[in-house]
């Protein structure tokens, strides 16, 4: 555990202030699901809840499938990062924080298919940069409950190829069930 030097007083109706520079650095936003720890110590610890990420093994494997299936990579990832990869390196994705325009796609509860935006690649990690990595993607968002709690996405390299209507059912259904997952 590293100390941020920062003191804060639990006010009246036990609340604390988490400061603005840790919410900033840690990706916190308001309305953000906090999961609380306690230890032997006396140590609270608070973690980001990712819902999504209760199924991480199940998510590898849907991804799996996914990926067979369509003969594209696929990932799913919750709000913050991909949480599972097949059909490309997993170094390149696994657990890398996602760009800042895929989650406005994401908060926005957009479908996003780059067949109709040819010009631009929708950046998947922070590491990625505006370079077009790849030919065609799809994204769909995760719903639960009313809430984005992550997405799937298609990508492929292959310059002939472009994401149609049955790639986009295919993942708007595995992103209905694993939203459905989530409500049970």
């Amino acid at each position: 555990m590293k100390a941020t030097g920062v003191v804060r007083r639990i006010d009246d109706l036990g609340r604390i202030v988490i400061p603005k520079e840790i919410r900033k650095t840690l990706r916190i936003k308001e309305g953000d699901p906090l999961e609380i720890f306690t230890d032997k110590n006396g140590e609270v610890i608070l973690k980001k809840y990712s819902p999504i990420g209760e199924l991480s093994e199940f998510a590898i494997g849907y991804a799996e499938t996914l990926a067979k299936t369509t003969g594209h990579i696929a990932c799913i990832t919750d709000k913050d990062s991909v949480i599972a990869i097949s059909g490309a390196p997993k170094k390149e994705f696994f657990g890398q924080n996602l760009s800042p325009e895929l989650e406005e796609v994401m908060d926005n509860k957009e479908i996003y298919k780059s067949s109709e935006n040819n010009e631009i690649s929708l950046p998947i990690t922070q590491n990625d940069n505006r370079e077009r990595k790849f030919n065609s993607q799809v994204v769909y968002p995760i719903v639960s409950q009313g809430d984005t709690i992550g997405s799937i996405i298609l990508l492929s390299k292959d310059a002939t190829t472009k994401m149609g209507d049955v790639e986009l059912k295919v993942i708007q259904s595995a992103a209905g069930f694993l939203g459905s997952q989530m409500d049970i």
